[in-house]
């Protein structure tokens, strides 16, 4: 090294932009794509190298204080691909590298689940029709667009494998990626058993030292076959050929957090910058895919057909329940099913998409609703812990037994969630082995794969879960479907409430009679005429969907518009009014007329483990556009320390 100090741009998970330059001290290497620590302000932060060998252009410069990495830890392309994602999702490039890569020391290998034995998952089996002619179309373009849209049990996976290997063959790396990898152990299974040493696993299970070793496999080339959850759209690979995004309808595609990219976006832009294939694929697409399927000539995706179950079974026989006149939590013709079920040697799934006994606690006589003292949202009733608990900041305490608003006696507890309908299941029926599977179990280490192994082995009769058990998950057992409340969703304030709703009902449904012919699917709910309820058990996929779309374009809805919400956050609610009432006064005056603004007003959940919240929408067909003019608003207008803004590009959510 000569005697001139080295300097070097840093940037860092902060949401002011950089680089910032700093000197390296005398003996240490410092090559761009390593971390590094640096003070940054009064703070020491961890730091990202993307560039080196700088000229300063400032006199007084801060040194590194030490180096994380012996070799680089990113290469030129994930630079590039978070300066993409800082742009798109307006943050900095520090929080977009920030997002995208794993961090730990040590270093060790995780476990690798045993193989499932599931004969729709044989490399052997000679392909369907429908199978022979979609991997022959995805095969037959290095770069080209494609959407498997399939019923449940149609071969989609083993389309998408058949296409990995023939990828895998061509000397390219392929990525994988499935809404949530420690529910889907089966797939994980699967893949290691075809491609063995290959795979790379990255998901948020894992521990940060086992994420660092998948991530230097994927990085050092020793690994070419990324598989994961969200996350995992970032895979450091030179040549992509092939980016597979199952379940592509799944909310938890989206990031919750800054950046709040969408998997799926950034899975597109990857594509097209490695001139790989992109195949996505769902039972339920996205009312976003459908368009981009149905819309152009040609469509941006191509349409590719999977109507047909393969393993003997046939679409289930769906049938509802209006809880109106049968308002029991399992109604008598849910009970009849279990015992009918269980007497042919069959298993029973129930799902219900709310944890905990009760949804909320309230007082007969003047109505008062118990809600968490940090949040605008109702408690839900523990039955197994004795608590009221919030599922939104975590705040618990003890049942009342008063209104504490009028003082009655006369208090108790509405709704259901899977708690209070799994001791009715063990009322009911004695005799069965009954599993439940939700948030509140899954917090115990392994207790997913051992349940679902278990479920799977028959070593159970019956389970009971939340979104848990309704994706990724294939039981020949099962001749039981039954959903306990289908309207949990449809009152939420979204629009994509109703699309929600048919795709979970949808895929629920697809739980059931995978191998035999008679699969029966109940469906219970107090809407019975509500069109997303009636498409999914009619089985009219179609017809929901140019509904959906006529409604969407008439409303001005994506995919006819796009959306960015900004969400201001603070402890005190007039300074939250104040900034964004400033926000929107600026918006107002410099807006186009292209652009459309709606609020501010307070978020559905206005307040959150303390924080008032309060948000504006900007709606318009023209997005470069609106970006442009909401990327001018956020550098030139300010905000009162205190408040936090929260920026979401193309929001999948609205609470």
């Amino acid at each position: 090294m000569s005697g001139s100090p080295l300097y070097v741009d840093v940037v860092f998970s902060v949401p002011v932009e950089g680089p910032f330059t700093y000197a390296v001290p005398a003996g240490l290497e410092c090559p761009a794509g390593v971390r590094v620590t640096a003070g940054f302000g009064r703070r020491t932060l961890t730091g990202f190298v993307v560039s080196s060998d700088v000229t300063p252009t400032r006199s007084e410069i801060r040194e590194i204080n030490r180096v994380i990495d012996s070799e680089p830890f990113f290469s030129d392309e994930q630079v590039e691909l978070a300066q993409w994602i800082a742009r798109l999702y307006l943050c900095t490039t520090g929080e977009a590298l920030s997002a995208m890569l794993p961090g730990g020391r040590r270093e060790k290998e995780p476990d690798i689940p045993g193989v499932a034995d599931d004969p729709g998952n044989d490399a052997t089996l000679q392909l369907s029709a429908e199978q022979e002619h979609a991997l022959s179309r995805i095969l037959s373009s290095p770069a080209g667009r494609y959407y498997v849209d399939g019923v449940t049990g149609s071969g989609k996976t083993e389309v998408f494998l058949r296409a990995a290997e023939q990828t895998m063959a061509d000397g390219r790396g392929v990525v994988y990626l499935v809404p949530e990898i420690a529910l889907t152990h089966q797939l994980e299974a699967l893949v290691r058993s075809r491609f063995g040493t290959n795979v790379a696993v990255i998901h948020s299970r894992l521990t940060p030292s086992e994420r660092l070793s998948q991530w230097r496999r994927l990085r050092s080339g020793e690994s070419r076959f990324a598989l994961g959850a969200r996350s995992a759209v970032f895979a450091p690979m030179e040549d992509i050929g092939l980016v597979i995004v199952d379940e592509e309808h799944e909310g938890s595609y989206k990031s919750g957090s800054t950046p709040r990219y969408h998997a799926r976006q950034v899975a597109l832009y990857r594509a097209r910058r490695h001139g790989a294939r992109l195949v996505m694929g769902s039972a339920t697409p996205s009312v976003e895919a459908m368009q981009l399927m149905t819309q152009g000539e040609p469509p941006y995706f191509e349409r590719l057909r999977l109507t047909r179950r393969l393993a003997g079974g046939a679409p289930p026989a769906i049938s509802v329940i209006d809880l109106k006149t049968s308002p029991a939590i399992l109604s008598p013709q849910l009970r009849q099913a279990i015992r009918d079920t269980h007497s042919a040697g069959r298993q029973t799934i129930l799902f219900l998409n709310r944890r905990g006994f009760s949804h909320f606690f309230h007082c007969r006589s003047c109505g008062y609703q118990m809600t968490c003292r940090r949040c605008s949202v109702g408690m839900t009733y523990h039955k197994s812990r004795n608590r009221m608990i919030c599922h939104y900041c975590g705040f618990h305490t003890s049942p009342m037994q008063t209104c504490p608003e009028c003082g009655s006696l006369d208090v108790g507890y509405g709704g259901f969630g899977t708690e209070q309908v799994e001791e009715e299941v063990r009322t009911h029926f004695p005799d069965l082995r009954v599993a439940r599977l939700d948030t509140d179990v899954a917090a115990k280490k392994n207790i997913v794969k051992e349940v679902l192994d278990s479920f799977h082995g028959g070593s159970y009769d019956l389970l009971l879960g939340t979104q848990m058990v309704a994706k990724g998950l294939n039981f020949p057992k099962v001749g039981l479907v039954g959903i306990v409340l289908a309207d949990v969703g449809l009152s939420m304030p979204d629009f994509r409430a109703a699309e929600r709703t048919f795709s979970l009902i949808t895929q629920v449904a697809g739980r059931a009679g995978r191998y035999l012919p008679d699969g029966v699917v109940l469906v219970q709910t107090f809407h019975p005429q509500h069109s997303a309820i009636q498409a999914a058990i009619e089985g009219n996929t179609e017809g929901w969907y140019r509904a959906e779309l006529l409604e969407r374009k008439m409303l001005g809805f994506p995919p006819f518009s796009r959306l960015i919400r900004v969400v201001f956050r603070g402890k005190n609610a007039d300074r939250v009014r104040s900034d964004g009432d400033a926000f929107a006064a600026e918006a107002r005056r410099v807006l186009a007329s292209g652009t459309e603004m709606l609020g501010p007003s307070e978020c559905p959940l206005s307040v959150v483990n303390g924080s008032y919240r309060r948000h504006i929408l900007f709606r318009s067909s023209s997005f470069d556009l609106m970006h442009h003019e909401v990327a001018a608003l956020l550098a030139g207008v300010s905000s009162t320390p205190t408040v936090y803004r929260e920026v979401d590009v193309d929001p999948v959510a609205l609470l």
